[in-house]
């Protein structure tokens, strides 16, 4: 099995038993050590993965870290690890003493959600403040995936790992300011903008507050838009398609029906939960004026569910055996993961 299958069905598993994961220990034997196994790890090889690695901490002795990771007998990658329910914000301190007593190269701090990738890229042998990279188990991609391929045990590949580390720190610290900055665009950020020829009338700051909330409303929207053309790049669906009625060979514009990044959202969630069942080609949606259909292959009698996203709810009808539609509210989009049991049913019925 596939480093890309594997993590994708630990992250299924995760958000399964996400709820009923309560101490360090269950989050340990349920997420942290499955993860590393998808990596290639013996996570019951002493000799190799080591449980309370020993690292004295100047006056203090016997200080021990959760795991380490061993290369040649020498720690390489020490991890430290907490609850699922924890946040990490405040941890990186006790790895932070661990690390600079060893050898090692990398750190992880993780809760079996969020990893948190360490190194020293500021000055050897100190672990930096910030990690140089972050991954979430509940929201991943392929991209990450990929980076991650580089701690497989198979191919662990130091030196690429080192040459990118630093980018990736610093790539996502800009993510970060620039997600506050959509968030709560701070004066001079807005004044710039209206620099730019937005306004030409005096800039103080009754103006920039009466600017804030739309270059907030702005940028989302551009964001919107562009991740929308992206999805339908992806998926081979450009605004000006045609699609055919089955029943009626009637034809639409598709450019008369907006198809929001939240029905595009629903869809991929959906696709990955049946991609266990059907190659995924086969997982089609139509967009109408009404609601959003996902379908096997693109057969408009053959609807797997109906997305109902709007300003005043979110749900989804997935049909019976009788074609009747039963409803499913949902608070997120995410609560797509716990019908995957009522999705692949309604999907195994045109099969």
């Amino acid at each position: 099995m596939e480093l890309q299958e594997k993590m994708y069905n630990l992250s299924e598993r995760i958000k399964q038993l996400y709820e009923s994961v309560q101490t360090e220990e269950a989050t340990k034997q349920s997420f942290i050590l499955p993860f590393f196994q998808a990596l290639g790890y013996d996570v019951f090889n002493p000799f190799e993965f080591v449980p309370e690695f020993t690292a004295d901490v100047g006056i203090k002795k016997h200080e021990k870290v959760d795991y380490a990771i061993l290369q040649d007998g020498k720690p390489l990658i020490l991890i430290e690890a907490k609850p699922c329910k924890e946040k990490l914000d405040k941890h990186d301190s006790q790895l932070f003493r661990y690390f600079g007593t060893t050898e090692s190269k990398f750190a992880i701090l993780t809760n079996g959600i969020i990893y948190k990738f360490y190194s020293d890229l500021d000055q050897p042998n100190i672990m930096d403040s910030q990690p140089f990279y972050v991954l979430d188990m509940m929201d991943l991609s392929d991209q990450a995936i990929q980076y991650l391929a580089n701690f497989n045990k198979s191919n662990l590949d130091i030196d690429n790992i080192m040459d990118t580390a630093s980018d990736l720190k610093y790539l996502s610290l800009t993510k970060t300011a620039f997600k506050e900055l959509i968030e709560n665009p701070t004066d001079e950020f807005v004044k710039l903008l209206l620099n730019t020829g937005i306004y030409d009338g005096l800039k103080n700051q009754k103006v920039i507050d009466k600017f804030k909330p739309i270059v907030k409303r702005g940028i989302n929207q551009c964001i919107n838009d562009k991740m929308s053309s992206k999805f339908k790049e992806t998926l081979n669906i450009s605004s000006n398609d045609v699609i055919e009625d089955a029943q009626t060979e009637e034809k639409m514009e598709v450019s008369k029906i907006v198809t929001t990044v939240d029905e595009l959202n629903a869809f991929a969630i959906v696709k990955a939960v049946l991609r266990t069942e059907v190659e995924a080609k086969r997982i089609t949606y139509k967009d109408t004026e009404s609601y959003f259909g996902i379908l096997l292959d693109g057969n408009i009698r053959k609807w797997i569910c109906r997305v109902y996203i709007n300003t005043k709810a979110k749900y989804v009808i997935i049909p019976d055996e009788n074609k009747k539609g039963t409803r499913y509210n949902l608070e997120t989009l995410d609560d797509l993961y716990n019908l995957s049991d009522e999705l692949k049913v309604s999907l195994k019925k045109f099969l």
